[in-house]
């Protein structure tokens, strides 16, 4: 069997936050920083954290400084469990893709995403679906999301001992950022309206499949294979 890679998004894709990375990131500006204000009017959708925090602090004229970011980051990543048990949950049919995925011999997983490692494991973990990956691309890697999938190609192999042929590799988001990430890299790209971007919008940009959610386990796979 030829082997498929699925590089999954997180948010607006495996997890619904409810605005707990917003509230968190807040928070530690607020009460590690000293700054009071809104960061509604940034537009992170599918961006990645490291490009998040630049944007957070050219609005403040916050210096960019490694200490700064690290606070910045610790801070937040500090809150984020409070945050998510208020408002977070696993998007409907996850769990039981996840569950097939794993179980599936020519089927590998693994993670394409713009949160930081930590912040991933963080979301993750709280949900206990961390474990199903044992490999992926993070912010830590780049600022820029198109950046990141060579990066989560050279593990998949590592893991994996396989070298996928990129009609087989298939980037899974909520995003146009997700679309033109597998285009950056020559990937299959398909795009869920999950997320904050409606079927219309991310039609737009021409994914290679296109679904109102994962709910439906026959849809995803027969999009799939």
């Amino acid at each position: 069997m030829t082997p498929t890679l699925l590089l999954w998004d997180i948010d607006g894709t495996l997890l619904y936050s409810g605005g707990a990375g917003l509230r968190a990131l807040e928070t530690s500006l607020r009460e590690d920083l000293g700054i009071t204000g809104d960061l509604s009017d940034i537009d992170w959708a599918g961006r990645t954290d490291r490009w998040i925090t630049t944007r957070v602090f050219k609005k403040f004229s916050i210096p960019n400084t490694a200490a700064n970011a690290d606070c910045f980051i610790a801070g937040y990543l500090s809150r984020l469990p409070a945050e998510l048990d208020r408002s977070a949950h696993i998007l409907p049919g996850i769990t039981a893709l996840l569950d097939a995925a794993r179980d599936h011999p020519a089927i590998h997983q693994g993670l394409l995403t713009g949160n930081l490692q930590r912040g991933a494991r963080v979301k993750l973990g709280h949900f206990a679906l961390w474990d199903y990956f044992s490999f992926g691309a993070f912010a830590d890697d780049s600022p820029d999301r198109n950046d990141l999938g060579p990066h989560a190609l050279a593990r998949a192999t590592a893991v994996t001992g396989h070298n996928f042929d990129l009609s087989r590799v298939w980037i899974i988001g909520d995003t146009p950022h997700d679309i033109a990430c597998a285009r950056a890299i020559g990937a299959r790209a398909l795009a869920v309206a999950t997320g904050h971007h409606t079927l219309a919008q991310l039609a737009a940009h021409a994914p290679d499949a296109l679904l109102d959610n994962l709910a439906d386990r026959d849809a995803f796979w027969s999009l799939l294979t």
